[in-house]
């Protein structure tokens, strides 16, 4: 893939490292420049990297009325020897597809997808925030640009990436847990719907039951399937719990659950954490039961963004609290999450080509 180049002057980028004094915070700031890539007459077509700024798009765009998009979320991390790597990004790549393929978007080569973030990120290298704990996180996303209200896939789209130089995800430290809502009103996704994308829309449906868990002094929900018998996700992450013996189990992947790149991460590294690791279905009421009798002593949440987040309670529409264990964060939580960060971090070796190299090949 040839891309072009039509990069800011020298004068208007940034020529120095990052250094920010304060935490910058995670997702808030953006690099100088961003890929975009068209599709039109079927196929993908003009990979190029521009200034970061707003695109124009007709106010038809079948995306702005009818939800075509989807996105994903990566990160990438500067090593001890100065280099950045970018972390599982394939399975980004694979995902954006899968996504796309459920909402009828014609899918992107994954080298293509890989290229072109490499190269964004070589672009703006001096963008990675020097600070510990910090990243650059990754934003590819698909959308469809048509100008055509009726309702029929578009025949038009836009591949874009943004960067967003973020510092740790917690700016306290890996040390309070959260709070999560049991809802029965709420619900993130139906079987044969686009519950397994990572579908904009998805999103969207997600804000009025964030606001009713902020309510009750939760961070998000824990969803239940239709019928409220079985724990599926909480609302950016993959649920998972911690057996008294050890062992971490993430309820199953179904065409209702987006499959974290964390989950599928934690489900490889059961030897090294020195655990059991597995899926399968999980009822509430043996959940909850077993959070009584102390058979479950840890829960938590996988995701890119915040990597681990640890649950020490849930909480009821009837405003009944579960709390588990005691209610702090555990130590199995905290050697999974010491274990994923240090092989992100370069800390420690990496499975496979988890952890690549983001070469050096932006034109001067």
């Amino acid at each position: 893939m040839q891309i072009n180049y039509n990069l800011k002057p020298a004068s208007e980028r940034r020529t120095e490292q990052f250094e920010p004094a304060e935490n910058v915070g995670f997702g808030n700031l953006r690099t100088d420049h961003m890929f975009l890539m068209d599709y039109r007459d079927g196929e993908w077509r003009d990979p190029r990297i521009v200034p970061y700024g707003p695109f124009e798009v007709a106010p038809g765009a079948i995306a702005l009325h009818y939800g075509q998009s989807v996105f994903e979320g990566a990160k990438a991390f500067k090593h001890d020897d100065g280099e950045i790597y970018t972390f599982r990004l394939d399975k980004n790549a694979q995902r954006l597809n899968r996504s796309a393929d459920i909402l009828c978007i014609p899918g992107l080569d994954e080298d293509k997808q890989l290229a072109a973030i490499n190269a964004l990120i070589d672009v703006d290298r001096l963008w990675f925030p020097m600070q510990d704990g910090a990243c650059l996180y990754i934003r590819p996303f698909l959308f469809a640009t048509e100008d055509r209200l009726s309702v029929s896939p578009s025949e038009q789209y836009t591949f874009c990436v943004i960067l967003s130089p973020s510092g740790p995800y917690y700016s306290d430290g890996f040390d309070k847990a959260i709070r999560l809502l049991i809802s029965e009103r709420f619900h993130r996704a139906v079987s044969g719907g686009t519950g397994a994308s990572k579908a904009a829309g998805n999103y969207a449906a997600s804000l009025k039951a964030g606001k009713a868990a902020a309510e009750y002094g939760a961070a998000q929900v824990l969803y239940l399937d239709a019928n409220n018998k079985q724990i599926e996700e909480v609302g950016a992450m993959n649920h998972f719990h911690v057996r008294k013996d050890g062992t971490i189990i993430i309820p199953t992947f179904t065409d209702t659950i987006l499959k974290s790149i964390t989950s599928q991460s934690i489900l490889e590294l059961g030897e090294l954490l020195g655990c059991e690791v597995r899926q399968e279905t999980v009822m509430l009421d043996q959940f909850l039961a077993d959070i009584e009798a102390g058979e479950i002593i840890e829960a938590g949440g996988f995701g890119t963004a915040a990597v681990v987040s640890p649950v020490g309670s849930y909480i009821f529409e009837d405003n009944r609290v579960v709390t588990v264990g005691d209610g702090e964060v555990g130590p199995h939580t905290r050697r999974i999450y010491q274990v994923l960060t240090d092989i992100q971090k370069g800390k420690l070796a990496a499975p496979g080509d988890w952890v690549r190299l983001v070469p050096r090949l932006a034109p001067v």
